[in-house]
């Protein structure tokens, strides 16, 4: 179940107006900004898990 992947075509009502109405630039900021979005949580998560490692490795010692 995890392990599988579905194509999903879904975006919340504002943004698919936007695109709809706007041109090929709005759709690529549009695009870019959910990406920027996007990539915060992952790197925060990231981060944290690292300076677990760190603390859990220093307290090994």
């Amino acid at each position: 179940m995890f392990c599988t992947t579905y194509s999903v075509a879904a975006q919340c009502a504002m943004c698919k107006a936007v695109v709809e109405n706007g041109d090929v630039s709005m759709a690529e900021g549009v695009n870019n900004g959910i990406t920027y979005l996007m990539v915060f949580p992952y790197l925060l998560v990231g981060v944290l898990l690292f300076v677990i490692y760190r603390y859990k490795k220093k307290a090994k010692i």
